[in-house]
């Protein structure tokens, strides 16, 4: 009986905790964020100009927007549908409990898995349904302005803390139904790409079966000495991000693969090895990769000096964000303007929703409204992430990165290089010798190390 009492001691400990840390975390959409007219917005590769409101108005050359073979739109709406499509997934609440633990929340310890996951997200996003998509229902999400913040904040608070006292889950109902959104498509194309959003945001569900969900991510980072309520550095979650796409048993997913650079190397021919590993004579496509590169952006603060590299990498048609963050929070950015990073924020607890259920509402997983923050102020421990649909796009994104080094870096080594050859040449060992263990000690090494340099836990 002592040993129950004070089972249902930690429960309502935990529960109590879930629903300050659902007040504590509700507060940060409030702030609105201000963009130029004067200036373009660049987002994963596409360029804005507000200034040009006539979407068939092309930008003067001195405009400062210098991407090629790039959609160029001047429509602030066409932005706005743009950012709200990009898949959002934040601290969640009151979801199945983790195995090992008491938690049902990963707020305050989970916002770098959760941009983590926003990444590889934005690489699915890209693989099944390509740059070009976006939501159609984007636009019809309700902005987090339309009720008083306070007042809302604490309707949340108190709804959230007699739930957790009554046992009872908050559910929220879906505002945009499936059936709905089916019904409005006037061809198959269109119904396709519903599906695909919505099974890739399945398979981020807070579940023990959704594949990238918390859960799983958690079960991987075990093998490199990590727990729920532990702190992950963006490294390790690259790392974790890789295990968890090549366990993954979808058929859908066997054609996209994750390489993770070592030591600010990418070895061109691991890369190529991994993406030719399905070429069979039954199946002669070679798959796609999602490259990521661990990376310091200076010593304890960020050199600025790099500022112009990570912009140009956030212009690339390919780069599928950046995990960073500053110190102590994790941010997802994928785009710029001027000296400013664009970014989508996980710090904002939000109920459960059960992705299993064919007819899940859709829009607490799209952020309303973008955020931004000086390039100053971010954290130099990032990661880096591209998508390369085959090798072909491999090899061309290769090149074109490489110069960008070259040029970036100056009279300063690169940030990273791309290296001809395997990492086996150069005396690195990249292959796990213990199929039981996912990570071999090369590997175990490494993430110890990052553990070690990155940032604290909030």
């Amino acid at each position: 009986m002592e040993a129950t009492g004070t089972d249902e001691v930690d429960k309502l400990k935990t529960k109590f905790i879930s629903a300050w840390n659902n007040m504590k975390y509700s507060w940060v959409l409030k702030t609105k964020t201000y963009f130029s007219r004067n200036s373009p917005v660049l987002l994963l590769g596409k360029c804005y100009h507000f200034k040009y409101e006539d979407e068939d108005k092309t930008l003067p050359a001195e405009s400062g927007c210098t991407i090629e073979d790039h959609v160029i739109a001047g429509n602030v709406e066409e932005f706005r549908k743009d950012f709200i499509s990009r898949i959002w997934l934040t601290y969640r609440e009151e979801f199945p409990q983790i195995e090992g633990s008491a938690l049902t929340t990963d707020c305050g310890w989970g916002c770098t898995l959760r941009t983590g996951q926003m990444l590889l997200a934005q690489g699915l996003i890209l693989h099944f349904l390509g740059r070009a998509w976006t939501w159609p229902d984007a636009l019809n999400i309700e902005n987090s302005d339309s009720e008083s913040w306070t007042s809302h904040t604490v309707k949340k608070f108190t709804a959230s803390f007699e739930a957790s006292l009554s046992g009872e889950r908050e559910l929220k109902t879906s505002k945009i139904s499936l059936k709905e959104t089916i019904g409005k498509y006037s061809d198959d194309h269109e119904m396709r790409n519903e599906i695909y959003h919505r099974k890739i945001i399945s398979w981020f569900g807070d579940s023990p079966l959704a594949l990238f969900g918390l859960h799983q991510l958690i079960e991987y980072g075990k093998k490199s000495g990590k727990k729920a309520g532990d702190w992950y550095g963006p490294a390790v979650v690259a790392h974790i991000l890789r295990k968890a796409v090549e366990e993954a048993r979808h058929p859908d997913l066997q054609g996209i693969t994750i390489y993770v650079a070592q030591d600010c190397t990418v070895y061109n021919c691991d890369v190529i090895d991994k993406q030719s590993a399905s070429m069979t004579s039954d199946n002669a496509d070679d798959k796609a990769v999602i490259i990521l590169v661990p990376v310091r952006l200076g010593g304890e603060r960020t050199n600025t000096d790099y500022l112009e590299f990570v912009k140009g990498i956030l212009s690339l048609e390919y780069c599928v964000g950046i995990i960073g963050g500053k110190p102590k929070q994790s941010y997802y950015f994928a785009g710029f303007q001027d000296d400013s990073l664009i970014y989508m924020d996980p710090h904002y607890c939000q109920s459960f929703v059960d992705v299993s259920i064919k007819d899940f509402p859709l829009e607490t997983f799209h952020c309303p409204s973008p955020k931004k923050m000086s390039f100053r102020k971010m954290d130099p421990s990032c990661t880096i992430g591209f998508y390369c649909r085959n090798v072909q796009d491999f090899e061309r994104a290769s090149e074109e990165i490489t110069k960008m080094l070259k040029f970036s870096s100056k009279e300063k080594y690169p940030l990273f290089t791309f290296v001809n050859g395997h990492s086996r040449d150069y005396d690195f060992t990249s292959t796990t010798t213990n199929e039981e263990d996912l990570f071999s000690e090369d590997e175990k090494k490494r993430l110890k190390r990052f553990s070690m340099e990155e940032f604290v836990l909030l």
